[in-house]
């Protein structure tokens, strides 16, 4: 395992976090952050595949009240 499976991972990430944005009804992530105070640009960096700090990702699975083994569960 190299940085490219970790970008893979981050990418992956990203996309679940975007996936569940979408289903909650948010076509736009700066009225996501907006509305759950979450930093525009982390937000975007944390969709778009970058490295994010776990509590950030904490903080969107508590808004999304999804519990962390339901996030990860499929990706690999």
């Amino acid at each position: 395992m190299g940085k490219e499976d970790d970008q893979d991972r981050f990418e992956a990430i990203g996309k679940r976090i975007k996936e569940l944005r979408l289903k909650a009804g948010y076509s736009s992530l700066e009225t996501f952050a907006n509305e759950h105070d979450l930093s525009r640009r982390n937000y975007w960096r944390l969709e778009s595949g970058g490295n994010f700090k776990m509590s950030t990702l904490f903080r969107i699975l508590e808004i999304h009240k999804i519990p962390l083994e339901a996030f990860f569960k499929g990706l690999k």
